[in-house]
């Protein structure tokens, strides 16, 4: 059984689903690839107190307390695109990859193409943290959310020290 809820955050609305207590979707605003939220069967019964912890744990990363995300999961995608969005998830807080880099890790550097589509295509943006994918020359690309908010996602997890360190 599919629930979703819609939260305020720093980057506009977000729209979670559920589906038998797993987060199956996350979805900002006027994002790409989004699915249609005028089907019900793409989004279930609005459930506003069903996604507590979900809330909370968005919350926190936006006001820099959480760096890491405790949320049971199951985006649903063929194999190749579990196996990018699983790399996405251990990308640390702050740190960022290419889309080369994904691609060697998964034994192959011709699938740089590849990623980059599967990454697109990640359905639970933000908790699996696609906005942390740049290209090879360090710009920022390609973010079906769109490059502001990638660029304001990036800023929020860069360290302090950096932070502090532009201020001179």
């Amino acid at each position: 059984m599919r629930t979703h809820t819609v939260m305020a955050s720093p980057v506009g609305d977000l729209t979670l689903v559920a589906e038998d207590g797993a987060l199956v979707r996350l979805t900002m605003d006027r994002q790409k690839h989004a699915p249609d939220a005028s089907d019900p069967a793409e989004l279930g019964e609005r459930d506003d107190d069903g996604f507590g912890v979900a809330r909370t744990q968005l919350g926190e990363y936006f006001a820099g307390t959480r760096t890491t995300f405790d949320l049971p999961l199951a985006p649903h995608g063929d194999p190749f695109k579990q196996q990018v969005w699983a790399l996405l998830r251990e990308i640390p807080y702050g740190e960022t990859r290419t889309y080369g880099e994904l691609a060697r890790a998964l034994g192959d550097v011709n699938l740089s193409q590849a990623v980059g589509s599967a990454n697109g295509r990640n359905p639970i943006g933000i908790i699996v943290p696609c906005h942390r994918v740049i290209g090879s020359d360090g710009s920022l690309v390609g973010y079906a959310g769109g490059l502001d908010r990638k660029r304001f996602l990036l800023a929020l997890e860069e360290p302090q020290a950096v932070r502090d360190a532009r201020l001179f």
